[in-house]
């Protein structure tokens, strides 16, 4: 049986759980995000908690996964999410104009980001970003894309990183 499943969501005040058959659909300050349940749970909600239940005794892991799906959505409509991205090496600066981030990598061109919608970035500095949402799966994906167009190299470190990421270093090759 999932630990996690049996903990309860409490939805705090200026946020709205609304359940229509396996529809959710949680609204806040911070956006509005839906999603459909799986058919083997049943999701309730009574007095700003929302609980989950499997339908059957084999399916408490499909329960465990929906309620921390559910519990992201709430945290993400009032709280919202934030990645922290760092551009290291010679040269390299990000720049947040509108809907598109423009990115100088080191390649002979400028990267033209297009930020999807949901999502914003912001530059506080020419070497930093912050991808904020409030759908955690689109803002890992954002940052991970961004991440991907030079990831950090293992010799000198240079690359886009995650804030917090430690990037393994080798020593260079000898004669």
């Amino acid at each position: 049986m999932s630990r996690i499943a049996k903990a309860p969501i409490n939805v705090p005040s200026g946020v709205d759980v609304n359940i229509a058959g396996q529809d959710v659909a949680v609204k806040g300050p911070k956006g509005n995000l839906s999603w459909t349940v799986h058919q083997h749970v049943s999701v309730a909600v009574n007095d700003g908690i929302v609980s989950v239940t499997p339908n059957g005794d084999e399916h408490w892991a499909m329960a465990g996964t929906t309620r921390a799906l559910l519990s992201n959505m709430v945290t993400g409509v009032s709280a919202g999410f934030e990645r922290k991205l760092t551009l290291v090496g010679v040269g390299y600066r990000a720049q947040a104009k509108g809907k598109v981030l423009t990115l100088a990598l080191g390649y002979s061109h400028p990267i033209d980001y297009p930020v999807p919608e949901g999502i914003d970035i912001e530059t506080p500095t020419a070497t930093e970003i912050v991808v904020k949402g409030a759908d955690k799966q689109r803002v890992g994906q954002v940052a991970a894309e961004i991440r991907a167009f030079r990831p950090p190299e293992p010799y000198k470190g240079k690359g886009v990183r995650y804030a917090d990421e430690q990037v393994a270093r080798k020593e260079a090759k000898k004669k």
